[in-house]
């Protein structure tokens, strides 16, 4: 089989990551690797999983009912290190919802247009109308994160960017946008074992980009950058909310349980939409560059 980037991630995991990653990489096989400080030592029952999944799609149902009858606007930011299970969790949040009211931006690299605009302004044009939900598959924390690591932006930009965010996501809510701001956060062995099953996945594989395989050698950097982000953009009107995502199970149903609960809408079944677990989902303080 041919892999992509010349099998450039598998080549990493042999000769480059650290033995104890490759060792909990090994003995996990196909299973979720569960970092040492996780709280769980299992992964989350399948059958468990998929009926709480199930009311919780549900309510979803009736939140997107809510947005469009009273012509609310919701903005969920999903955000996180490569295959940290971004797009597993956008899946869920969309898979029932009609498409029509609940759209997914996930923009590629600024053309040569929108580098000479306003940061954000890009952004801008995404954000959603009166009835709309919108979910994006990252953001303008690129800026934050990715471009600083990979030297896309300049020290100066980075730090005006910092200057300007807490006010940019002010007007969004003072604007009465619901902005909700989701990080999922993934361990090492974890992260590196999803990538390794989407280099040999052809269904998969399209996932992966050369960022994603350089990636894996500034892990250090990526933390540094998260640690900074989180300092600057953490504030009172858009607070960031951090989930442990090596149990994809529990992370996918802490990040719906963590809008359903946020947004009081109608007919909302509190038994179900409770508060997520406070074990995985928490404030920046859950974050952690060894979780």
């Amino acid at each position: 089989m041919t892999l992509p980037f010349d099998g450039a991630i598998s080549k990493f995991y042999k000769e480059e990551i650290p033995d104890g990653v490759r060792e909990a990489i090994r003995n996990a096989g196909k299973n979720d690797i569960l970092a040492q400080s996780y709280p769980y030592d299992e992964r989350m029952d399948r059958d468990d999983y998929d009926d709480t999944m199930k009311r919780l799609q549900v309510e979803l149902m009736k939140l997107q009912a809510w947005v469009r009858k009273e012509g609310k606007r919701v903005a969920i930011v999903f955000e996180g290190r490569d295959a940290s299970g971004k797009g597993g969790t956008i899946k869920r949040f969309r898979e029932n919802m009609n498409p029509r009211n609940c759209k997914i931006v996930a923009l590629s690299k600024p053309t040569e247009e929108e580098r000479g605009q306003w940061y954000f302004q890009r952004y801008v044009k995404h954000m959603p109308t009166a009835g709309q939900i919108t979910l994006f598959d990252r953001s303008w924390y690129n800026r934050g994160v990715v471009e600083d690591v990979f030297g896309f932006c300049s020290v100066g930009e980075r730090q005006h960017f910092f200057a300007q965010v807490p006010d940019f996501e002010k007007m969004l809510v003072d604007d009465g946008i619901i902005l909700i701001k989701l990080w999922l956060n993934v361990g090492r062995a974890e992260q590196l074992r999803r990538m390794l099953a989407r280099e040999k996945d052809k269904l998969k594989q399209w996932k992966l980009s050369s960022i994603d395989v350089e990636g894996l050698h500034k892990w250090d950097a990526y933390s540094r950058a998260i640690s900074e982000t989180f300092d600057a953009t953490d504030t009172a009107h858009a607070r960031w909310t951090v989930i442990r995502s090596d149990d994809k199970r529990r992370a996918r149903i802490s990040a719906l349980r963590k809008v359903l609960n946020s947004i009081q809408y109608a007919n909302k079944d509190d038994s179900i939409a409770i508060r997520p677990d406070a074990k995985i989902c928490g404030g920046v303080d859950m974050w952690s560059p060894n979780a």
